[in-house]
């Protein structure tokens, strides 16, 4: 088995763990019982998903093919630096706009900071 064989195999199975942690994510998003634990659901575990399937690809090009594909690198990057940053500013706009949180959460530390009880 000669290397470019086993660097391929290797970008297949980041590929097949980035298709995993997409599917959980799904789960995550599905399962999960509030717009907070859902946005991290979606931000967390999507981020790792598409960068782990871009990066097998970004590989499985430049060893196969002898391509180093720029979009690629530029989509990792765009997606690397975005979907944290979004992902705070939604959970940041429903916390703003008083979006309730699970019966099962035990703190709130910025209720008294953001929403200040009028005396």
């Amino acid at each position: 088995m000669s290397t470019s064989q086993i660097i391929e195999y290797v970008a297949v199975i980041i590929i097949f763990l980035g298709s995993i942690m997409s599917v959980i994510s799904a789960f995550g998003i599905i399962r999960l019982p509030d717009v907070y634990t859902r946005s991290h659901a979606a931000t967390k575990s999507s981020t790792v998903a598409v960068l782990l399937s871009l990066t097998g690809a970004f590989i499985h090009f430049w060893v196969s093919e002898n391509f180093i594909s720029i979009r690629l690198i530029l989509g990792i990057l765009f997606v690397f630096l975005t979907a944290p940053v979004s992902g705070h500013l939604l959970t940041r706009a429903a916390y703003r706009s008083k979006v309730k949180l699970t019966e099962n959460s035990s703190d709130d530390a910025l209720k008294e900071v953001l929403f200040p009880e009028k005396k």
